[in-house]
């Protein structure tokens, strides 16, 4: 039933470089002059296994759809990763939907699914037990009515950052409607918030999407950006259909596109709007994902934003005026705008990392049905080269719509994999003639990375869970049980929330870094060099940013091979100096604190 999305598709071989922390080289790969060697070969072994309901992660989304098709319903819903009682494990953000009802149909609404019987956002507390024997047991329960959050809105995305630099991860709520930013005042290992939305200035009442927090002008302060997608509500809803005819979901070329939002941290708890000023409200699109990151590596944050079926942006940063950043859009000039065919793609999940290992952040982004997932690689000084073809990633994902994307190290071998979920946004005939109230369900992938920079889609060997029927929608990375291996919590729409837990065997070894700043607080935009063999550099960036609609652990899971048992670790940040820490040990997690 699913052979179009399991077969193993040959491509053309990426280069892999090392690289010292020094000076990585920035030489870009040409697809087309790539050579087509056998088709490479994975570890067996690889397997993920959902422990959600075991472990007490109990939570279903509810779209609040009633027949209308609006627009809105295919869309949601986050979820996030956060230590957020400081305890030393990860925390779970689930995000909400709502009812979708106008005044005048209040009378008549009637739902399709049941709704929640405890409504909004909720918040679970990872109560993780290690015994003597090194056994690990998972225990979450959901805190959220104790903790003051209140989040009944409708939910989209979720974005975490402590942004008045306290030590506790705050979080910022991303709705189809008024947005609202929590702050963490938990305590005595109680998570507790208190909503600063007002007194914070950051309520922005469109239709906002994923949400990124990042120092933008180097002044030690979280700085927020937020994507914003198009300018529908319930009254402007249009009917679509279907080639057959059947009403359907409108596309977001219905709806005028809309500015995103840049919000300036203060330092006092206020956030300055500095939309116009900084340039980002110049250009009204369709934003559904947002990553930060050196691009450029000129020691400045860039921000990429993935557009639907609008050209994608890119927002290079030039620098400070009083403080003030100051961009210009790029994503034209840098080959990042649209795909190789000039055709502007319905971009939704988007991620950066180093998946050719030449010290720079590359991209990678999912698609609608019928296009092809898209890798660009960069060139080390914001250039980039698409090389989605040749990667081994573009044809397995020409049947799926993609949503969420993250890369893992799944086996520890020190190359990045990547995940993608699935879900379509236009209903499926022969899901709807069999009666399904939301005829969108797909399978999720999974990509091995073989060590050359070349994909093979090997979701029917990593079990179940890459085989259920979903309207998947976020992803988060985060390594939930402290073991070393980095796991997955996904988010169904009108379905039930997974915990993906890496329960791959591999005798890899492992190194985990939580990077702070002299505050306390996670140095997101951190670059952060591992050696893992003589003058050979693997470069990871500390970010909770990417994916869609969702916020992942902040700490740095670094795969390093069987042999290595004490490795050496720099930390660039951007525009300050470099630190370095010597032979720390593998296989467990060191806290860095930059000067």
């Amino acid at each position: 039933m699913h052979s179009c999305a399991r077969t193993c598709w040959l491509g053309l071989s990426l280069l892999l470089t090392s690289c010292s922390p020094s000076a990585p080289p920035s030489e870009t790969v040409d697809a087309g002059a790539l050579d087509q060697g056998a088709p490479p070969t994975v570890e067996a072994g690889v397997k993920f296994v959902d422990e959600a309901e075991a472990s007490g992660l109990r939570f279903t989304h509810w779209n609040g759809m009633a027949g209308q098709t609006y627009f809105v319903e295919p869309v949601g819903a986050g979820a996030g990763l956060a230590d957020l009682d400081g305890d030393g494990d990860l925390d779970v953000i689930l995000v909400q939907g709502a009812a979708l009802v106008t005044e005048t149909q209040s009378e008549e609404y009637s739902p399709l699914f049941e709704a929640p019987v405890q409504p909004g956002t909720r918040v679970f507390r990872n109560d993780l037990q290690t015994h003597a024997d090194g056994e690990r047991r998972l225990a979450f329960v959901d805190v959220t009515d104790q903790s003051g959050l209140e989040a009944l809105g409708y939910g989209m995305g979720v974005a975490t950052g402590d942004f008045d630099n306290d030590g506790r991860i705050d979080f910022y709520l991303a709705n189809f409607g008024d947005n609202q930013l929590w702050r963490n005042v938990s305590s005595d290992g109680k998570i507790a918030f208190e909503n600063v939305t007002a007194s914070a200035g950051v309520n922005e009442p469109k239709w906002s999407t994923s949400a990124s927090f990042v120092d933008l002008n180097g002044d030690g302060w979280l700085d927020l950006y937020v994507a914003n997608y198009v300018d529908f509500t319930l009254e402007r809803h249009r009917i679509c259909r279907s080639a057959s005819g059947r009403q359907d979901y409108c596309g977001p070329n219905s709806y005028e596109g809309e500015p995103d939002r840049l919000f300036l941290n203060r330092g006092n708890g206020t956030f300055q709007d500095i939309s116009v000023i900084s340039g980002i409200a110049a250009e009204p699109s369709s934003g559904l994902g947002v990553v930060s990151a050196d691009l450029d590596r000129d020691g400045l944050i860039d921000i990429y934003v993935a557009n639907d079926l609008r050209r994608n942006l890119l927002w290079r940063n030039l620098g400070s005026v009083d403080g003030v950043p100051r961009f210009e859009e790029t994503a034209l000039l840098s080959g990042t705008a649209v795909s190789m065919e000039g055709r502007a793609q319905a971009s939704m999940g988007i991620v950066a990392g180093d998946l050719d290992a030449d010290g720079d952040d590359d991209l990678f982004m999912t698609h609608l049905m019928g296009d092809t997932n898209t890798l660009y690689l960069n060139d080390g000084n914001g250039s980039f080269r698409d090389v989605s073809l040749g990667s081994g990633m573009a044809a397995p994902s020409r049947p799926f719509t993609g949503f969420g994307t993250v890369l893992i190290d799944v086996e520890n071998n020190g190359t990045l994999d990547a995940v993608v979920a699935n879900g379509e946004v236009r209903v499926i005939e022969e899901q709807a003639l069999a009666k399904d109230p939301l005829p969108l369900r797909q399978v999720n992938q999974l990509f091995i990375n073989n060590g050359s920079g070349r994909f093979v889609d090997q979701s029917a060997q990593a079990g179940i869970e890459f085989d259920r029927l979903e309207v998947s929608r976020a992803l988060a990375l985060g390594d939930v049980d402290n073991d070393g291996r980095s796991d997955l919590l996904l988010s169904n729409n009108s379905g039930p929330a997974r915990l993906l837990m890496n329960r791959t065997v591999t005798d890899n070894q492992w190194l985990g870094l939580r990077v702070l700043t002299a505050e306390g607080r996670d140095a997101l935009g951190a670059q952060v060099a591992v050696e893992v063999a003589e003058g050979r550099w693997l470069w990871r960036r500390v970010a909770t940013d990417g994916s869609y609609l969702a916020a992942n652990d902040p700490r740095v899971l670094v795969g390093l091979g069987p042999d290595a048992r004490k490795v050496n670790v720099r930390v660039r940040m951007p525009g300050a100096g470099e630190q370095a820490w010597e032979a720390l040990e593998a296989g467990r997690y060191h806290t860095l604190v930059l000067p």
